[in-house]
This record gives structure tokens, sequence and C-alpha cells, in this order.
């Protein structure tokens, strides 16, 4: 299909102001000079989005980077049930009048089971040995994998691959004898729904929080910038948990984060 000349208004489409990361959606459109927008203020119309200003006018939509999952994007084509979508949106996609920047179906390869693969896609790919290690990770499709994590289940963490934002983990630690085995005939069930992590134990960062000074589970993200040579940036993010003894730091699970900067290298 040819996008290059939709024409229209940029927007980033929003689930709205409720959604734990709904500053990022704000911050993102005032950088990129896109119209933030929530589904009521879009309408699809013979094929083609507009974006309904204050005053009724209707505007004609070029571009759409979404901020809400496939499933909820558009009810006459997904889960009818949404109430965040634009009905009709993938009608106008389809049609070539408009762009969706993060088309339906590119999140093929955000399934945590591709974690598994990405030391063998290295070797396979680039005949390289990978620089850096996964963590241990195991996928019970493989019958070698799956005798290993039912032996081990109660030291391992598992993972739904069909989950983010730390959605779908379990720490087997934290489970009773009955979840467990309960967990491992949903496993056998659905072997590819599911993988298995040694647990990482993270670092405890000290927190200011409720004005005292505690510590926390925190992990770091780098921003790394590809060119010619991949750069990492002296800069990043520290998400840390809230509770005490959690390894959950997920904005999304109620965790705090940080900007963070290397000064000195």
């Amino acid at each position: 299909m040819d996008y290059v000349n939709c024409g229209g208004i940029n927007v980033v489409l929003t689930p709205g102001r409720f959604n734990s990361a709904y500053y990022e959606h704000a911050y993102l459109a005032k950088k990129m000079g896109a119209h933030l927008v929530r589904n009521s203020e879009l309408v699809v119309q013979n094929k083609v989005l507009y974006f309904k200003n204050y005053d009724g006018q209707k505007i004609r939509v070029g571009a759409v980077y979404r901020r809400l999952d496939d499933e909820f994007l558009d009810p006459k084509f997904f889960n009818k049930d949404s109430l965040i979508g634009v009905p009709g949106i993938m009608e106008a996609y389809l049609a070539g009048n408009v762009a969706i920047m993060n088309a339906p179906g590119n999140g093929v390869a955000d399934d945590k089971g591709i974690y598994y693969f990405v030391p063998k896609m290295i070797k396979y790919y680039l005949g390289e040995e990978p620089i850096l290690s996964n963590a241990p990770t195991y996928l019970p499709y493989f019958e070698k994998d799956k005798k290993y994590i039912f032996e081990n289940i109660e030291k391992l963490v598992i993972k739904d691959v069909a989950e983010a934002g730390g959605y779908g983990v379990m720490f087997g630690h934290s489970m009773s004898k009955i979840q467990l085995d309960d967990l491992k005939t949903i496993i056998t069930a659905n072997p590819r729904r599911f993988i298995a992590q040694e647990l990482i134990e993270f670092y405890d960062e000290e927190c200011y929080l409720n004005n005292e000074i505690v510590p926390r589970k925190a992990d770091f993200r780098a921003y790394v910038v590809m060119d010619e040579e991949p750069t990492v940036w002296q800069c990043g993010l520290t998400r840390y948990a809230m509770e005490a003894g959690n390894y959950l730091v997920n904005s999304s699970q109620g965790g705090g984060f940080k900007d963070t900067w290397v000064m000195e290298a």
C-alpha cells in the first residue's frame, strides 16, 4: 500500500489520561508536533479518517501513532467490546487512506518466546557469539526444557508470552504447591504460551519514599541509538519497586522511575 500521498495531520492515539503511560503519550505528541487524541475525537467516513476539532470541523488525518494494543484498535475488526478503539480505522488503513505508523501485527516479535531464540539468531544470522548473555531462559514447548521447568519450578520465574508490563509474571518461590501444580497443568496444555527464567537477583537501591530512605529492587534501562556504530547515551531510566522485596518494577505495576545520568565514564 502507498501511504506517501495520504495527506492530513499526524496524531498520537491514546487510551486516555487514566493510562499509566499517558504522560509519555502527551510528551511524544508535543515533541513530534502531533495532535494527542482519544478515540472519541476521531471518526471514519468513506474509509477516510478525520479528527473532529472543538468547533465540529473535521480535519483529515494522514498518519496515526497508536498507543493501544491491536485487539482494542478497531471494534469492527478486532475486539467488538473495545471502548477505546476507532470503528472503521482498519478500513481506512487497508484502503491506503491513512498510515498507522506501528501497524497492526508489527508486534509479532514482541513475544517473550522470541527471547529464547535471540542468542541462536545472533549466531545464525551474524555468525557471532553474543557479547551479552541472556537471562537463562527455557521454553516448555521443548520437552527437555519442560522437564527442567517442572523439576525446578519453585525457583523459577514463569512468564506468559502474550503479556507485558509486568502482567502474567509468576514467581515460583511465592506460590503454593496447589498453585504450582495448577500452573504445570496449564503449561502442559499450552506449552508455547509460557517461558521460564532463572530468577535474576536485582540490586537494592536506596530510594526516598514516605520521608525515609529504604532499599528497593531496581533495574536500569539504557538508551541506545543505532547508527553506523551503536551509541549508548550517558543517561537512562532507573525503575524501582514501591514495595520491599517486590521484583516487579514496571510502572503499570505501581513501580516508580527516575531519569538517571552518568556524570563520568
